[in-house]
């Protein structure tokens, strides 16, 4: 398996998805129950494809992620062959910027001495959506790219 395995709410959400799936291996309703009970390796083995299937396509069209801590904010703009970053950092610890408050904060303090600012990219050394998967795994999470371009069209100003 390239990735993991989608969780049940996933499989849930996309059962007509998998039914398709499933139809192209020309498994039934019928013998996928079957498949189940007699040849639950087989099942697990379908699951696991039908999973990649579905995070190769997700991450293939992933543009931006974000990753929020305590004290940090990390966003992402994903290319072809590299990733643009931008990292905030607060230096006042009350900070929580998973908090709406913290949120707040850091729009009135962006551009102050409680705010480190770095702009970083990376070339992919490892395959583009393998690189992006690990970063979703740490924490990240897809996003429309907002915040992102907001802070980037102020740092490039």
């Amino acid at each position: 398996m390239k990735y993991a395995r989608l969780t049940k709410e996933q499989f849930d959400e996309l059962h007509a998805e998998f039914a398709s799936f499933l139809a192209t291996q020309a498994i039934d309703r019928k013998e996928w129950e079957e498949l189940k009970i007699n040849k639950p390796e087989v099942a697990e083995q379908e699951l696991d494809v039908f999973s990649d299937l579905i995070w190769e396509g997700v991450l293939s069209r992933a543009e931006y992620l974000e990753h929020f801590s305590k004290n940090h904010i990390f966003l992402f703009h994903c290319f072809d062959t590299y990733i643009k970053s931008i990292v905030l950092k607060t230096f006042s610890p009350e900070v929580d910027f998973l908090t709406k408050d913290g949120l707040q904060w850091l729009s009135d303090n962006m551009f102050t001495e409680n705010i480190e600012m770095k702009v970083g990219k990376k070339v992919f050394t490892d395959e583009r959506n393998s690189s992006i998967f690990e970063l979703i795994k740490q924490g990240a999470f897809l996003s429309d790219g907002q915040l992102f371009n907001q802070i980037n069209t102020i740092i490039e100003s």
